[in-house]
């Protein structure tokens, strides 16, 4: 079980301290023991291909990797503790459309110093037919052993 403060600090830091976070409107949704649930709701600005249209990939891989780091967080024990993006893979496999983007995060491990994330980004009532999947590598930063 993650600890209360973890989970409150978490959400106000992806929510209200990134402002690029805050400009998209990305909110968190869940936080688990090593899993994160963002989304993202659909704005005009947010389209890439004005033809088809489809949501632009740099709003899909910016909701993944800040789900991505979200789950992360969850793996700290202190809110001291830092997490910063190493390298993020994003797949994309079919358009975005004109609606509320949901992204989830799992760890699937997270050592002393780097943490690597499975991604999924989806349109809601649609987890079977994601928009798109990735990979997240992230460095973690430690609060220093007190004695």
């Amino acid at each position: 079980m993650i600890p209360e403060e973890i989970v409150d600090a978490v959400k106000q830091f992806m929510e209200q301290q990134i402002p690029f976070n805050q400009f998209l409107g990305m909110k968190v949704v869940h936080l688990g023991d090593g899993d994160a649930r963002m989304e993202v709701p659909f704005r005009d600005e947010f389209i890439g291909d004005p033809f088809r249209p489809a949501l632009h990939g740099g709003v899909i891989s910016a909701l993944l990797d800040t789900c991505g780091g979200a789950a992360v967080f969850t793996t700290m024990k202190d809110v001291g503790e830092r997490a910063s993006t190493v390298d993020l893979r994003v797949d994309y496999l079919r358009p975005g459309r004109k609606e509320r983007l949901i992204a989830e995060a799992k760890v699937i491990r997270a050592g002393n110093k780097v943490a690597v994330v499975n991604l999924r980004a989806y349109h809601p009532g649609e987890a079977d037919k994601p928009v798109a999947t990735g990979i997240g590598v992230y460095n973690i930063k430690r609060v220093a052993a007190r004695s």
